[in-house]
């Protein structure tokens, strides 16, 4: 157990407990208290969402490098304290503690450290005399205060690519952590006061029908951005309407991919099973929707049973809470009264905190619930297909567009394929794969906007016309 653990928001510069109802959070590993954590009153997130404004000024104005330099301190703080703040995120979300140190915690100072030096090298249309007389320049401005949700399955992760183009790009931020995992950001409250003008970043925890709500529906907020179900992104979107705020919407994802007769069985089978069952399969982009051609299907369902039997599930860690294992528990339920579908692994609860078996789900057809719906947990479902149009018409069948990928030896079918599908990223005999420098973000119900890359960073700034009369 962590023997100190913070609670307060940060509003304005200081450290303030929270006014409002107390949220229990509860070890998705064993089903015991942590703590409870207080939310914010509504009279909080007002005050957060005034501090946010008045620094907006002062930290607009600050030059590209003194912003950068405080960003990069900020990235060595978090590898300074990674071995406590991978602890305190295994303990809040059940991941298990080695992939957070190891997997994520240096993407995530990576990712403030990119931001920092991004921030120095956005580039715009040249200035000229497009008309007699006038010189013309283009500007690339921050928005304002920008108000920001982010989900519960990777919650640092979030943080950082949300917070780290704000900032860079001269806004100032009210953040909302998830109600269920807030501990990690706010564990770093004392570091961003210390590196950070009072309001430049606020935090402020609760949940997000009343939290959430009040910064989404705030006339001083210009901008929303949000990682979460769809239905928190239509919601965020309703309230945005008040005063036309910009969104940026992240919501999930239902990611196929298409295994074509001539790819590597053994290779696509060590991928799917390291990277549909990750972090229990709490991934918008899990691999979790298997298309694999006639001719090696049987090999693949066979071989994939067995890699997915031999998970052992300390490895990929429990659900977040006891709803989302009941969540999931009901897709594979309602999948057991199906005949033509047939569970190979896995399958059930596991009697141990939200643990759930990582199961394999074969002979799905295109209209099957657990092929069109995110179930969001440890669960892969195997379709076959029989030729290319088939396999790009039912991968682009559904109503996400956030990840992909392509299995063949085969380069040329590899491109054809992936300028056909309708997703933001699409891996070719690879998967999961991120870099600082290239974007994440969907089409369709996956929502729009970029994070990661320069392109993140621009959406968070608003260009505007300069013209001088010469």
């Amino acid at each position: 157990m962590i023997e100190k653990i913070d609670t307060h928001l940060l509003i304005n510069g200081k450290k303030v407990l929270g006014e409002s109802e107390k949220i229990a959070l509860i070890s998705p590993e064993n089903n015991e208290l942590i703590i409870d954590v207080p939310s914010a009153s509504a009279d909080q997130v007002d005050a957060a969402v005034e501090a946010a404004n008045a620094a907006f000024p002062g930290w607009k104005r600050k030059s590209f490098a003194d912003r950068a330099d405080r960003l990069f301190k900020l990235a060595d703080r978090i590898d300074e304290k990674a071995g406590f703040l991978a602890k305190l995120e295994s303990l809040n979300c059940g991941k298990p503690y080695q992939r957070m140190l190891e997997d994520e915690i240096p993407a995530i100072s990576d990712h403030f450290r990119f931001f920092a030096g991004a921030s120095r090298c956005m580039s715009g249309s040249a200035s000229g005399e497009y008309l007699e007389g006038f010189t013309s320049m283009i500007r690339r401005d921050p928005v304002g205060v920008v108000g920001q949700i982010a989900p519960w399955n990777y919650p640092l992760m979030m943080a950082a690519w949300k917070i780290a183009p704000a900032l860079a790009a001269g806004n100032t931020v009210v953040f909302k952590p998830s109600e269920n995992t807030p501990l990690t950001m706010l564990a770093l409250a004392d570091d961003m006061i210390e590196l950070f003008p009072a309001g430049v970043l606020n935090i402020v925890t609760g949940t997000g029908r009343a939290v959430g709500k009040q910064i989404a529906d705030h006339d001083k907020v210009q901008m929303v951005s949000v990682t979460g179900s769809v239905n928190t992104g239509k919601q965020v979107l309703s309230s945005a309407s008040s005063n036309v705020k910009r969104t940026h919407l992240e919501l999930g994802g239902k990611a196929p991919v298409i295994a074509f007769d001539d790819c590597d069985v053994d290779d696509l089978v060590e991928n799917i099973t390291l990277w549909g069952y990750y972090n229990a399969g709490q991934d918008c982009t899990a691999a979790c929707r298997l298309y694999v051609q006639d001719n090696i299907y049987q090999e693949v369902v066979e071989k994939l049973t067995a890699s997915v039997k031999g998970i052992d599930v300390n490895d990929i860690g429990p659900l977040i809470s006891e709803q989302q294992r009941e969540t999931v528990s009901g897709f594979v339920e309602r999948t057991k009264t199906i005949p033509h579908l047939n569970i190979t692994a896995g399958g059930n609860k596991i009697d141990r905190g939200c643990y759930y078996e990582p199961t394999l789900i074969v002979d799905a057809l295109q209209d099957d619930e657990v092929v069109q719906e995110e179930i969001f947990g440890p669960v892969v479902s195997v379709t076959r297909f029989s030729n290319t149009d088939q396999a790009v018409e039912w991968a682009n069948d559904c109503k996400y567009g956030l990840a992909s990928s392509i299995w063949t030896r085969d380069i040329q079918k590899a491109h054809k394929v992936s300028s056909l599908l309708q997703f933001g990223v699409t891996w070719i005999n690879t998967y999961f794969m991120y870099a600082s420098e290239m974007p994440h973000g969907g089409f369709k119900m996956s929502g729009y906007g970029k994070d990661l890359s320069m392109y993140g960073l621009e959406d968070y700034t608003v260009v505007r016309h300069i013209m001088v009369k010469i």
